[in-house]
Parts: C-alpha cells; structure tokens; sequence
C-alpha cells in the first residue's frame, strides 16, 4: 500500500481548557507523527470499501464516521501496512484500550491535536480564518477537497474547518461516560466555532456530514 504521508511534530507543552468547568490545565506532549490533512473519502474507500459508488470529491474528507469507524479503520490501515494495531475495543464500542507501545495508525490525543493547530502560535486561529479554514462564511454549505487552504507552519492543512476531526480521548466519564472528543470545527460551523481550543464531544458512535479524523502515529525511541 502506498505510503502515508506523515509530518514530524516536535515535543512540547499545551494548554488546554474546559469552559464548562471553568478549569485549565498543562499537558507535556512527546513528538510524534501527524498527517498534513484528513482522511480522505479515496482512502477510507481503499481501506474500508462503502456500498455507496465512488464520486467526484474523492479528496474531499471522509465524513459520516463514528470514533468507533475510525478507530477500527486505524487498526485496518495498520495491518495493512505491516503495523501494530494501536486498539482493541470491545464488541458493544462502549470500552476501548490503547497500546502505547504499538508502532500502527491512530487517533491524535486532544493534547496532540491543539499542540499541532497552534504549531506555536498564541492566538485561537493560527492564521487569517478565509486563508486557513472552510466554515460557514465560505465553504458553499459543504466540505471541500483537502489541502486547498493556507497550512499551518508545521506544514497540516484543515486543522480548522472543512470538518470536525475525532481524537482518542474521553470528554468527561462522570457526566458523559463514553463520549469521546472532537476538535477543530468544520464547514458549517460559524468563524468562532473553529477555533484551536474550541471542543465538542460525542457518543463513540455518533456520526454527521461535517466529522472525519486524522492520522497520527507515535514515535518510539
């Protein structure tokens, strides 16, 4: 299978917030790997065939996936690429176990996910919104081919807008039990809700037209 296209994200710290909770707290992210845009519906397709026929916007971002979807076609992608699978998650999708130690695909952390958006920058875009984003104000009322905006300066495209992207982690077990966290806003979000600290959560298998994922991998030394 051809080569995923991956971008090395250096080690660092990240801020990260709850408004809800009106909570903040430091995160120390290790250097891993991320990929420069979304998944797209072309290689979601290669990997997990849909029965719906293939289309014009091939390169447009796979939506309509659950955490569950993407986890499992992380783990696929890994053992198709001669990798270790990073996930084992129940039959139900309600428990799901990381390895750490695995070498496969994967979720980005929520801390992974803000630390690359913000590839060093302090403000809650990292550029002018129209040159990086897809999101209401421009996007036509639809998600649009990867990479066609401005990246960030850590060379990723799409962290804010064209759509929602899942990461690995719980949102808060106590309240929400299994709902996991979805990060960067999309295509039909208006400017604030695209935002590199804005969060939003969701049952693992929750799906709609404006959420996909992207790829990460760890780096082991």
């Amino acid at each position: 299978m051809k080569k995923i296209p991956m971008m090395n994200i250096p080690a660092g710290e990240i801020q990260l917030r709850d408004d809800r909770i009106q909570s903040t707290w430091t995160v120390t992210v290790d250097s891993f790997l991320l990929a420069p845009v979304p998944v797209t519906k072309a290689l979601y397709n290669s990997v997990v065939p849909h029965s719906a026929e293939p289309d014009a916007e091939s390169q447009a971002p796979v939506t309509e996936v659950s955490w569950n979807d993407a986890v499992g076609f992380c783990n696929a992608l890994s053992r198709r690429s001669g990798l270790q699978e990073c996930y084992s998650v129940s039959d139900d999708g309600e428990r799901a176990v990381w390895n750490i130690t695995a070498n496969g695909y994967r979720l980005s952390t929520e801390a992974e996910w803000q630390f690359a958006c913000k590839a060093g920058t302090s403000g809650y875009y990292y550029g002018e919104l129209d040159d990086i984003a897809w999101y209401r104000g421009n996007s036509g009322g639809k998600a649009h081919e990867v990479g066609r905006k401005l990246p960030n300066a850590w060379g990723l495209y799409d962290m804010l807008g064209n759509v929602w992207e899942w990461c690995w982690d719980l949102y808060d077990v106590n309240v929400y039990g299994s709902y996991r966290i979805f990060r960067g806003g999309s295509w039909a979000e208006e400017a604030r809700g695209c935002g590199s600290t804005c969060r939003r959560r969701s049952h693992p298998t929750f799906r709609i037209d404006d959420l996909g994922f992207r790829l990460a991998r760890s780096v082991h030394k």
